[in-house]
């Protein structure tokens, strides 16, 4: 494996990107330098003490082929996965040799055979996980970075032991400018009177007061809140002024 590129560019265009694609396929580009080929991003801000949340509410990012993320992902599986379970009670970085080591101390499940079985008919043998330190205990980041074929886990280990460092650097980073970008979910996005009726709800007017400011009547005012909930999936508006700025998507720089 050639050395990889300078840190410091990268990072540079990592701060400066604008979209939530442009710093993924930044970080596609310099993680396969690393030797790492498929990537899987999840990140929550609404996990409970039992489940990552509400499906819907999850940011996916990954360039493993869709049949797989169907099968993994959308189906549900990934919660049973001996690595996802590690990200989601730890902090810091694991090598996928935690899953041997698992194998080795206990009888798998079923479910968590079917796991392996699966990972090894895509090729996904060996690798790393992290998993980010978030402020609120609400929210959980993790990714897991899948060696390129051919790479054995005691290969991965050893390139761990020189880059690792700075691999979790470049992780963490790229984790931090992700979840401080807009993120509309699988539902609808919010549209710009929506947005903007959140906003001045966030700032404490009243009905009549947000009805002056925008040029419409109490009536249209609350439409476009009823609207703002539904597409964000929540009962008040309260939760629905939470949500979204959990999301970034209210209170945004203008274009």
């Amino acid at each position: 494996m050639k050395p990889p590129s300078p840190l410091i560019p990268h990072l540079e265009r990592v701060i400066e990107a604008e979209t939530i694609e442009e710093i993924w396929s930044l970080h596609l580009a310099k993680m396969a330098e690393y030797g790492f080929d498929r990537l899987l991003y999840g990140f929550t801000r609404f996990r409970t003490s039992t489940s990552f949340g509400n499906a819907d509410d999850l940011l996916v990012l990954s360039n493993h082929e869709q049949r797989y993320l169907d099968l993994f992902v959308k189906s549900g599986l990934f919660n049973d996965a001996p690595m996802v379970k590690w990200a989601a009670a730890s902090e810091g970085a694991c090598s996928w040799r935690l899953i041997e080591e698992v194998a080795a101390s206990r009888e798998l499940t079923d479910i968590e055979k079917r796991i392996i079985d699966l990972n090894f008919r895509y090729n996904i043998r060996a690798g790393y996980s992290i998993s980010f330190r978030d402020v609120s205990v609400r929210a959980k980041g993790a990714i897991g970075l899948c060696a390129r074929p051919g790479l054995r886990q005691f290969e991965v280990d050893a390139m761990w032991e020189e880059f690792g460092s700075e691999i979790a650097v470049i992780n963490n980073i790229t984790h931090l400018r992700i979840t401080a970008m807009p993120f509309a979910s699988s539902r609808r996005a919010l549209t710009p009177r929506q947005r903007e009726a959140l906003e001045w709800v966030g700032d404490g007017k009243t009905m009549q007061d947000i009805a002056t400011i925008m040029g419409l009547t109490p009536a249209t005012v609350e439409k476009h809140l009823r609207l703002a909930r539904e597409a964000l999936d929540v009962e008040t508006t309260a939760q629905a002024v939470l949500k979204a700025s959990f999301q970034n998507q209210i209170f945004m720089l203008p274009e």
